[in-house]
């Protein structure tokens, strides 16, 4: 017989089906005596009652592989309304060990069960409701894919190893590269803005690599960016199309995720048409007096403003989004653009999202005299070094006004989702203190 998936048995009810998936779970117990097996299509349930097919299961374990020919017959109660009896089971490749975790129930994401987590990832992925964050991951890329095509964007991939710390600091992992130093790439930002003299609008969604030595929630070692730039663009405009992609995204999630969104009772996030902005000295103030902690000197937000501020903007904005913008010169980049009456401001905003920040955006300084002049005062960088060069050479030949934003996938899915660390959102989470699985 040909084969069907698990989701099409009610469709067949009345004839003769065959499934072939894993074993998901088994109850051998007398009088009731039933399996669920497990394919890409979901869960079906199969009634076995004939004892010499009862004996072909005796002593497997979780994660077998079996073929189940048998009657598809209605029942409501049953995973996708209908189940197989009289099933004949063949054993395509047992499993006898018995498995560390149990698949068939919700797996704890307490904070003190998370290293028993990725421990087991390798087999926990296999719970329907673990699969379900990377099914929603896979569409959330996708919808930054497709709203950025809409936008008229140019996919490319960059180099992850490169000569030099494109963004200095000390944040960048070193390793030998046949007798000379390379490094992993902390974003893909010197790439796509020389993409903008090639295709004016660009992205890419790569691997970061960042050597944080960070063990919080939202800090990982590796980590999936959307990296974007846009030629002939004003800050507002950026500000619009950050808030239009954010839009896009938790739209088309929450029309093809819907299955693996009611399994997490995920809440679609409350966003107004436009995400409001914020500068940083206001978002300061309002903490301060809210909350009696003053943090007005301080160059960025710390996190519980982060979270305060998100808050607000749910409460008195009508949104869980909020841009905050006028970022100080002393915590901007080189490449970033200065406001123009506000010369110790950068055109920079990041967005915040349910209490953390999910994308970073600027406008960038595509003037050549005045980006190698940041370059040296700001960064302390060489014009000539290897990890600059090629670079700035770019800017000496066109380009025009532009900004850009990195946006973290895993974040992303995070706060969509409504997990509470972002290496839950991660398929095979890098920190400080994971290489494995």
């Amino acid at each position: 017989m040909e084969r069907i998936l698990s989701a099409d048995v009610k469709a067949h009810v009345g004839g003769e089906v065959l499934v072939r998936g894993w074993l998901h779970k088994k109850r051998l117990i007398g009088g009731i005596n039933f399996i669920v097996v497990r394919d890409r299509g979901g869960l079906v349930q199969v009634v076995v009652q004939d004892e010499s097919e009862i004996a072909k299961l005796q002593g497997l374990q979780v994660g077998t592989v079996l073929s189940v020919q048998g009657q598809a017959v209605a029942e409501e109660r049953a995973p996708g309304g209908a189940e197989i009896h009289q099933p004949k089971i063949t054993v395509e490749v047992p499993v006898t060990d018995e498995p560390p975790i149990e698949i068939d129930k919700p797996l704890s994401h307490k904070p003190e069960n998370l290293d028993t987590l990725f421990d087991n990832r390798v087999l926990g992925l296999r719970n329907l409701r673990e699969q379900a964050i990377f099914k929603i991951q896979a569409e959330t890329k996708e919808a930054f894919r497709k709203f950025l095509r809409s936008q008229d964007f140019t996919e490319f991939n960059s180099p992850k190893l490169l000569a030099g710390a494109t963004e200095g600091g000390a944040e960048v992992f070193k390793l030998d590269y046949f007798g000379k130093e390379a490094t992993l790439a902390q974003s893909g930002q010197f790439y796509k803005q020389m993409m903008v003299g090639v295709f004016e609008r660009a992205f890419e969604i790569n691997p970061t690599y960042r050597a944080e030595p960070s063990a919080t929630t939202r800090h990982m070692t590796e980590f999936i960016h959307i990296d974007a730039e846009v030629g002939f663009i004003t800050f507002p405009e950026l500000l619009d199309l950050l808030s239009n992609c954010l839009s896009f995204v938790i739209d088309h999630v929450w029309e093809t995720c819907k299955t693996e969104l009611k399994m997490w009772q995920a809440e679609k996030p409350k966003l107004s048409a436009k995400v409001p902005a914020l500068t940083m000295t206001e978002i300061h103030s309002l903490y301060s007096k809210a909350t009696g902690t003053d943090t007005t000197n301080e160059l960025d937000l710390i996190p519980d403003e982060e979270r305060w501020i998100c808050e607000y903007g749910k409460k008195e904005l009508g949104s869980e989004a909020v841009f905050v913008t006028e970022w100080p010169k002393a915590d901007a980049k080189f490449y970033h653009k200065m406001m123009e009456d506000k010369p110790d401001k950068a055109k920079r905003c990041d967005l915040l999202f349910r209490g953390v920040e999910i994308a970073t955006g600027s406008m960038r300084e595509h003037r050549y005299d005045k980006l190698v002049a940041q370059l040296k005062e700001m960064a302390g960088g060489d014009p000539e070094s290897s990890g600059f060069k090629y670079y700035i050479s770019a800017f000496k030949y066109g380009m025009p006004p532009h900004g850009g934003f990195g946006w973290g996938l895993e974040r992303t899915v995070e706060k969509i989702i409504g997990l509470a660390n972002v290496k839950e959102a991660t398929l095979f989470p890098r920190d400080i203190n994971r290489l494995a699985p």
